[in-house]
Order: structure tokens, then sequence, then C-alpha cells
């Protein structure tokens, strides 16, 4: 999750901790709406290291991005 956290940061502008509770209220979000079954492989998703990570990374923080310009933060 760290590595989401730091992407988001990078992406909009905002701080770690504004990331951070962003990243684990999406997550929150995702988990209750989710199967079981695929809610359970979101921490495992985003605990591993790598490839997958990166990737929702890089997508989270490519939308957040969005809304940081939106929202008076940081633009590319």
């Amino acid at each position: 999750m760290d590595e989401l956290v730091k992407q988001v940061v990078e992406k909009t502008g905002i701080s770690e901790s504004q990331a951070r509770t962003a990243v684990e209220t999406v997550v929150g979000f995702l988990k209750d709406r989710l199967p079981a079954p695929i809610a359970g492989q979101v921490d495992n998703a985003l605990g591993a290291a790598g490839g997958a990570v990166g990737t929702i990374a890089d997508k989270a923080g490519d939308v957040l991005g969005g809304l940081g310009g939106m929202l008076g933060g940081k633009t590319d």
C-alpha cells in the first residue's frame, strides 16, 4: 500500500497523510462491495511486491492526479 500512497502523493501533490487516507478509503470501499473471495485478494494485491502493485498504483495515481488538478493540486 505504501507504493500506492507514494504514487498518489506524486500525482496529486497532496500530503502523505491525505494520500494514505484516500487510499484507505478507496480500498475499504472496494472491499465492502466486491464479492468476498475477490475482496480477500485486495490486501494481497496491495501487499505484493512488483508488477501488480505498480500497475494498480499507476492507474490509481493517474485517476487521482486528475482529481488533484481539478482541486488545485499538482498537475503534470
